[in-house]
């Protein structure tokens, strides 16, 4: 028998044997099933609160100047870019404003709300200056045209020595520029909940506020910890009365702005949802005061 013979007969042997182990391979147990094929895992669509992003649906918030002035005021510059590439140069006004600016410190203290000047070249500016150094949180809250709302944060730090503030604790009470402020309602983890807040001077409520925004006032709330930026929206335009909506359980740092006689005042509250408590700021040694958390010096422009 040739050579070539004597092998194909050998291989049709291999194949015969394997064929038939594998028959009773099946017969004796169950096959075993090839892993299906890995796929990358789909994006999350859970809601993520305003302000912890630098970049969303394709628009990033991109500082020009790189740090804050601790002294005079000097110019702060950014601009916002859209999904091309390309500098934002137009949007859809609200609150009176193209674009809100909130400034403050990773402590949630020093506290801003101004309003930049837009260029033609899509680039904001506004003179800015902090009352301490740190790492401060710059929010845009904005609306590109034919975009829905958005709003970008960014760390910029101001150099020097930073000395961090404690939270102040809860309360229903703030005391600015000689008014004290109210509120009324709790927030709900994952509810809307109404707030309430009444201004009163001398111990005689204030009926006259003046519009500041389109509204009596705006609220602006900060999530303690990662400082989470959420949108409060007034129910009543001619009142301050709001529907706050807080994602989770927690210590939230609230933030009113309104306008008497003139003058834009902001009054800050601590706030908590149900079942959490805040620590009281730590005692100052004796000879010392601790350093005012609330101490004026806000800037609305």
């Amino acid at each position: 028998m040739r050579t070539s013979v004597k092998l194909g007969a050998y291989a049709l042997g291999l194949v015969v044997v394997f064929g038939a182990a594998a028959g009773a391979g099946r017969a004796l147990g169950p096959e075993i099933e090839e892993p299906p094929a890995h796929h990358a895992a789909e994006p999350s669509t859970a809601h993520v609160p305003g302000g912890l992003q630098v970049a969303q649906d394709g628009y990033r918030l991109t500082p020009i100047t790189t740090g804050l002035s601790t002294g005079d005021a000097e110019p702060f510059r950014f601009r916002v870019l859209g999904p091309d590439g390309m500098p934002v140069t137009a949007y859809t006004t609200n609150h009176d404003k193209d674009l809100h600016l909130i400034v403050v410190r990773r402590d949630l203290s020093g506290f801003q709300h101004v309003h930049p000047t837009l260029g033609a070249d899509g680039t904001w500016t506004i003179p800015l200056a902090v009352d301490t150094p740190g790492q401060y949180r710059v929010f845009a809250d904005f609306q590109p045209s034919g975009s829905g709302g958005l709003t970008l944060g960014v760390d910029v730090p101001a150099a020097g020595d930073y000395q961090p503030r404690p939270l102040p604790a809860v309360s229903r009470t703030a005391e600015v520029d000689g008014y004290t402020v109210t509120l009324t309602g709790d927030l709900t983890a994952g509810a809307s909940a109404d707030l309430t807040l009444a201004v009163s001077r001398d111990g005689q409520p204030v009926t006259d506020l003046e519009p500041y925004l389109g509204a009596a006032g705006h609220l602006v709330a900060l999530r303690d910890g990662d400082l989470a930026y959420l949108h409060v929206h007034p129910t009543d335009e001619r009142s301050l009365s709001f529907a706050a909506e807080v994602p989770s359980a927690g210590v939230y740092r609230l933030y009113l702005d309104f306008k008497h006689d003139g003058k834009v005042h902001t009054a800050e509250f601590t706030a908590a949802t149900s079942g959490i408590v805040v620590p009281r700021p730590a005692q100052s040694a004796p000879g010392q005061s601790a350093p005012a958390h609330d101490a004026d010096g806000h800037t609305h422009d």
